[in-house]
């Protein structure tokens, strides 16, 4: 039998839309997703065909659906399969904090259209117009320009996701990621909560960072992204 905590965090989006996020969800007990300003998540309660039309009523045209899981989600007959990708969850029981010598800074509404844009360009994960409102967001400026961030996306009893986490290619190798990462969970964590996140399995620079901080891997995820059919 699987613990509650495991059964939260393999289904992090379902987790999210029925605790923290419920009043950023739409749809119904069979089928929800987190309003399309704030990201494209989306779960089903169960993987029945009534629960996948409640889903398929959820995605308008010209717009996807992502949903977060131990395995790829099969489409809807309404909707088609824009893509699968593995990702990695992991988890910090235990940090090992690093000391940051970079000022950092509050991000927030003012920075929003910033923080989307580095965003876009460096595809840390999805992000949205109002993303940055789902939690905390920290950042390092440097000539007046948004040099980096990280943040807190799903949350939901007992755990908070470190998220958002980029750095311009212009200044890179200055241990931005790193630091900002750490004390985002750092945060989590003195609240009471544990920090977990998702990384593209590929991705093994980040991975070296998170596992420098006390993060492990947890299990293989899905990224399912959903759209309408044409």
């Amino acid at each position: 039998m699987c613990s509650p905590a495991s059964a939260l965090l393999d289904r992090p989006v379902w987790s999210a839309l029925t605790t923290t996020w419920r009043s950023l969800a739409e749809g119904d007990e069979r089928a929800l997703r987190l309003a399309a300003d704030f990201g494209v998540f989306a779960a089903l309660r169960e993987d029945s065909d009534d629960a996948r039309s409640a889903l398929a009523a959820l995605c308008p045209a010209g717009a996807g659906l992502g949903l977060v899981e131990t395995a790829p989600v099969a489409p809807p007959p309404e909707l088609e399969l824009i893509s699968n990708a593995a990702c990695d969850q992991m988890v910090a029981e235990t940090l090992s904090p690093i000391e940051v010598k970079f000022e950092v800074v509050e991000l927030g509404d003012a920075d929003a259209p910033e923080m989307l844009a580095l965003a876009r360009l460096t595809e840390p994960g999805p992000f949205y117009a109002r993303t940055h409102e789902l939690g905390r967001f920290i950042g390092v400026k440097r000539d007046g320009r948004l040099a980096a961030m990280a943040g807190e996306r799903m949350r939901f009893p007992g755990y908070c996701e470190v998220s958002g986490v980029c750095t311009h290619p212009d200044f890179r190798g200055h241990g931005y990621a790193a630091g900002l990462s750490s004390l985002v969970a750092q945060n989590i964590v003195a609240r009471g909560e544990t920090p977990f996140l998702h990384v593209y399995p590929h991705n093994r620079p980040a991975i070296a960072i998170y596992e420098a901080l006390g993060f492990q891997h947890r299990r293989s995820m899905t990224l399912t992204i959903l759209g309408r059919r044409s």
